[in-house]
C-alpha cells in the first residue's frame, strides 16, 4: 500500500495552521512569565494573588447582580483578602448594599467602604485619575525607597487610596511620595501593617 504525499499547497497550509497555533502559545507563556515576575515581587503568596483576582471579580458580579449597574458605579480592588470599594452610589442604602455583598464573597476578611454618594463620575474624572495612579506608581519607581509592587495604588476623584503589605516606614514614604502628586485631592491608607 502506498502512502501519497500532500501536495504543496496542502503542505503550505498546514504550515501556516501549525504557525498560528505555535504563536498562541507565546502569549500564554509571556503572560505567565509577566504574572510570576508580578508575584514575585510581592509579599503575598502566588495562592493569596490569586485569590485576590478573584475575589475582584466575584465581589464585582455580586454587586451588578444584587443592585443592577444603573444605580453605581463600583470598583473592586483586593489586597490579601482585604477589599477596597470605590466609585459613586447612587444612596446610603445603594452603598450599604454594596458592601454587604461583598462580605458574602467566601476569603473576604475586611472591606473598606469608600464609595461615595453620588452620580457617576464622567470619563474626564476616569482619565485623569488614571494619569495620577501612573504618575505616583512612576514616582514611586523613580525614588526606589520600597519595590513599588508592595504598594497598590488606586485613584477616585482625584483621591488616592495606597493599599498593601507594609512597614510603617513604607507606609509614610508612600503617602509621601502620592502627596507630591499634581492632582491628588486627598491620600487615604488601606495598609496592612506587616511591623
Amino acid at each position: 500500500m502506498r502512502i501519497s504525499t500532500l501536495s504543496s499547497s496542502a503542505k503550505l497550509i498546514a504550515a501556516v495552521l501549525l504557525s498560528t497555533q505555535l504563536s498562541a502559545c507565546f502569549p500564554v507563556v509571556a503572560g505567565g512569565a509577566v504574572a510570576g515576575g508580578v508575584m514575585a515581587a510581592d509579599r503575598r503568596t502566588s495562592g493569596i494573588y490569586l485569590e485576590d483576582q478573584a475575589i475582584e471579580l466575584k465581589a464585582k458580579k455580586r454587586i451588578i447582580d444584587n443592585i443592577g449597574s444603573a444605580n453605581i458605579n463600583v470598583s473592586v480592588t483586593s489586597f490579601n483578602l482585604n477589599v477596597l470599594l470605590t466609585g459613586e452610589a447612587i444612596n446610603e442604602a445603594t452603598r450599604a448594599k454594596a458592601e454587604a455583598a461583598v462580605k458574602t464573597v467566601e476569603n473576604v476578611k475586611t472591606v473598606t467602604n469608600e464609595l461615595a454618594i453620588s452620580e457617576k463620575s464622567g470619563l474626564g474624572t476616569s482619565a485623569s485619575d488614571t494619569y495620577i495612579t501612573s504618575k505616583v506608581k512612576s514616582n514611586m519607581i523613580k525614588e526606589n525607597r520600597f519595590p513599588s509592587n508592595y504598594v497598590k495604588v488606586v485613584t477616585e476623584n482625584g483621591i488616592v487610596y495606597l493599599m498593601g503589605m507594609v512597614t510603617k516606614q513604607e507606609a509614610e514614604d508612600a503617602v509621601e511620595i502620592a502627596r507630591s502628586v499634581s492632582g491628588v485631592e486627598k491620600v487615604v491608607k488601606v495598609f496592612e501593617y506587616i511591623d
